[in-house]
């Protein structure tokens, strides 16, 4: 992935991206994205933004050309199998056995650091 520093400018990116429709998301849009985001851009930010997205967009419309009629729906590329073992009761393990691996102990108990404190 490129850093910033070696991408090309926001004006060579425009010639470069001719054929990219500006209007595939609007200013409009992004300033409605960016309320719900509670982010702020500078006007400059904003017009590479919307170039930059336009060519997201863009890549999608190549998916548009592609023939689905016959491809089934896919929820995950993977088939997956759960490998948690089923949730069944057991005996509980003896206190003794439990609190041997325990750092501190106080009566039975586990003692653990205040989470909340009283000031």
């Amino acid at each position: 992935m490129d850093s910033p520093d070696n991408l090309p400018s926001l004006e060579a990116r425009s010639v470069m991206n001719d054929d990219i429709k500006p209007q595939l998301i609007t200013r409009e849009e992004i300033l409605h994205l960016a309320s719900l985001c509670r982010i702020a851009f500078s006007s400059s930010e904003l017009e590479e933004l919307q170039i930059q997205l336009g060519h997201i967009l863009k890549q999608f419309e190549v998916l548009e050309e592609l023939n689905t009629e016959n491809v089934l729906p896919a929820f995950h590329g993977l088939g997956m199998t759960t490998v948690m073992r089923k949730d069944c009761p057991n005996e509980p393990y003896p206190k003794e056995q439990v609190l041997a691996n325990a750092p501190q102990l106080q009566n039975d108990y586990l003692r653990v650091l205040p989470v909340l404190e009283e000031n």
